[in-house]
């Protein structure tokens, strides 16, 4: 592991408060405001003053942060309460700072309190840095843009954790299939909220949000349960150490990479679409989704103006060109995707190549004006899938 991403990990374990958010176009001064410096979410004021900021009046700190191990930067905390504005902001990085441009949007920052006046801070570039820190904190991609709990910290609503242990306790210290914990997750959402399928589908980026963030808290707990035993007594060796983390860590990994399509299978049986999850199309590929069904899609005499493809991958920096050639048929890839934040650039080679992205309605808002209209939400590509085949 990069000594950079092992004390990120370190950062947000130990730090007295750790925050984390992929960095935007409106961080980096490319949304056309005049503002530049990463924007902090307002539930997170703890991180950044001794108390909430108020409208009416701007407020500031200045502060050392050290970034990646190896530079520091004078820094100011500000909050702008005047006029229109209720935001706050981390400011004033020297013209050299290198994190405040294109080039690293959608990647993730992770900044730590060590005292009142000192910080440290992480910017983690790969898909591989991002997905390891999530993982090693057990988050959810959507527990970005605010401040990190330990898994030791409650963070469910109460029904959600009585269906939770009922649902452990029949486990008996085992893991269940990554489909059996999506439904159970599923199931506790439902029992909580009491929404019914119309519901659902008046609004499904919320209901995908929900699900994901359920399921999250759902396996923290049965963690907890399966290795309370295990860590509760001591290892013989490091090397016995380093074997369960290692089991923990890619347990967490891949079972991250399936939760998503889970989630959105579901969504898309309660708007009762016709698709083909994992058909086999040209070279052994396997699409995430295909719609109608994938004998359409092997059918010539099939309209192929009413075949659609879905991939689902959480981060999507660098995999988006693994759906290419997924199906060779479909000239218009579609790409869900949790992340938030992508360059222009990038969006721009992803729409030459002929692939749309779909993301949570929400997430809309972390992407360069410039696309606001071509980048779906989920209520909009379901929208889409129905339209093609009511017409016939």
């Amino acid at each position: 592991m990069d000594n950079h991403l092992e004390n990120a990990i370190t950062l947000a374990q130990k730090a007295e408060i750790a925050y984390s958010k992929f960095i935007t176009p409106n961080d980096v001064g490319a949304t056309g405001g005049h503002q530049q410096g990463f924007h902090i979410h307002q539930s997170a004021w703890p991180l950044l003053f001794d108390k909430q900021g108020e409208k009416g009046a701007n407020r500031d700190k200045f502060v050392t942060i050290t970034w990646q191990d190896n530079f520091e930067t004078a820094s100011r905390f500000i909050y702008y309460g005047v006029g229109t504005r209720n935001e706050y902001r981390i400011t004033r990085f020297g013209k050299d700072f290198p994190y405040l441009n294109d080039q690293h949007i959608g990647d993730l920052l992770v900044i730590g309190k060590i005292d009142e006046l000192h910080y440290h801070a992480y910017v983690l570039s790969t898909e591989h840095e991002i997905e390891t820190f999530q993982a090693s904190l057990n988050l959810s991609p959507l527990d970005n843009n605010k401040i990190i709990t330990h898994a030791s910290t409650p963070d469910a609503k109460q029904i959600l954790e009585i269906c939770f242990k009922k649902f452990v306790q029949t486990l008996r210290n085992n893991f269940p299939s990554t489909s059996a914990l999506a439904n159970a997750a599923k199931n506790c959402v439902d029992q909580s909220n009491k929404r019914n399928a119309k519901d659902i589908i008046a609004d499904p980026d919320s209901y995908l949000i929900e699900l994901i963030e359920a399921e999250y808290s759902l396996f923290r707990n049965i963690e907890n349960e399966v290795y309370a035993n295990r860590i509760a007594s001591p290892f013989k060796t490091v090397e016995e150490l380093v074997e369960v983390s290692n089991t923990i860590l890619n347990r967490r990994k891949s079972r991250a990479g399936k939760s998503l399509e889970h989630h959105l299978a579901t969504i898309f049986q309660t708007a009762k679409l016709p698709f083909s999850t994992q058909a086999i199309t040209e070279g052994n590929k396997k699409p995430d989704f295909l719609f109608p069904d994938s004998s359409s899609y092997s059918d010539p005499s099939f309209d192929r103006n009413k075949i659609f493809m879905l991939a689902s991958k959480t981060t999507c920096k660098d995999r988006w060109r693994q759906i290419l050639n997924e199906a060779d048929y479909i000239p218009t890839k579609h790409l869900f995707t949790l992340q938030q934040g992508i360059s222009l650039n990038q969006l721009n080679e992803m729409y030459n190549a002929n692939v749309c992205l779909v993301v949570p309605r929400p997430y809309l808002k972390s992407f360069p004006p410039e696309y606001n209209g071509r980048i779906l939400s989920l209520a909009q590509f379901i929208e889409c899938i129905k339209s093609a085949y009511s017409a016939t």
